[in-house]
């Protein structure tokens, strides 16, 4: 039973939850709370599992019979409670390793269909648009170096497990990255403003890749100009724009429909 702050694993946990630069460095990060736990076990590579008193009787239902070779450390109800990132625990989590994938595989199938997010801050959209893309049968989810940290513990929540579901890579320029898509076969759509193309239009057929940009500024002008076609959602009223994580759905489910 741990019950110091100051063990050594809780320090690191408290770390991972704090620190990119940590959770980069560990190639680690901790998922919080039954759901995510279970996730993890089943599609992840779990290092050890942190349990509190509390949680005993749902953990022995539910994840009992799933450790396997998975060490599991005890935790005082005080103990969690620091460890935990949220305001109240489940009183389970999970330290596991980073998921990795290779570009060059990815980009191979024939219909492959990417969601290529730029500078995407927010850790509810970046969540909503990885679970999304796993519903809409999307190939893989490409990072800007400015995005919000896939590992942060606020995203990791908010993809409800997809992120270990849906493959991804994480690049330093998203404008660069278009031309190597593009070079590999596929035609890469820009959606934003002052599009004129209706995105129902378009055939979204063969190696297909779409761009999605900031939620406050939108894609960068030299990666909007470096897509094959701009393309745009239509919009009643005087709205100018929706919800990054709206317009990826729209967009990632044509494809799928299309297909």
């Amino acid at each position: 039973m741990i019950e110091s702050r100051a063990n050594a694993q809780v320090k690191k946990v408290c770390k991972l939850n704090k620190s990119a630069r940590y959770r980069k460095q560990e190639q680690c990060f901790a998922a919080e709370g039954f759901t995510m736990v279970e996730e993890a076990l089943r599609y992840g590579e779990v290092r050890r599992v942190y349990v509190s008193e509390a949680a005993r009787d749902e953990y022995e239902k539910r994840l009992l019979h799933k450790i396997k070779d998975t060490g599991v450390e005890w935790v005082s109800e005080r103990v969690f409670r620091e460890m935990s990132d949220t305001a109240t625990p489940q009183g389970v989590l999970a330290l596991v390793e980073a998921p990795r994938y290779r570009r060059d595989e990815l980009t191979e199938a024939p219909d492959a269909a990417f969601i290529c997010l730029e500078d995407i801050r927010d850790p509810g959209n970046m969540g909503t648009i990885f679970r999304t893309a796993v519903g809409a049968g999307m190939t893989a989810v490409v990072l800007s170096g400015q995005c919000v940290d896939l590992f942060h513990p606020k995203v990791v929540r908010a993809t409800m497990g997809a992120l270990f579901r849906m493959p991804f890579y994480a690049v330093s320029d998203m404008a660069d990255e278009v031309g190597r898509l593009q070079r590999d076969g596929f035609t890469v759509y820009a959606a934003g403003p002052g599009a004129e193309r209706d995105y129902t239009a378009c055939s979204f057929q063969g190696k297909t890749g779409i761009l999605i940009g900031n939620e406050a500024n939108g894609l960068r002008p030299e990666t909007f100009a470096q897509a094959d076609e701009t393309i745009a959602i239509p919009m009643e009223g005087e709205m100018e724009s929706l919800n990054a994580a709206v317009s990826a759905a729209l967009l990632m489910y044509e494809i799928r429909r299309k297909r």
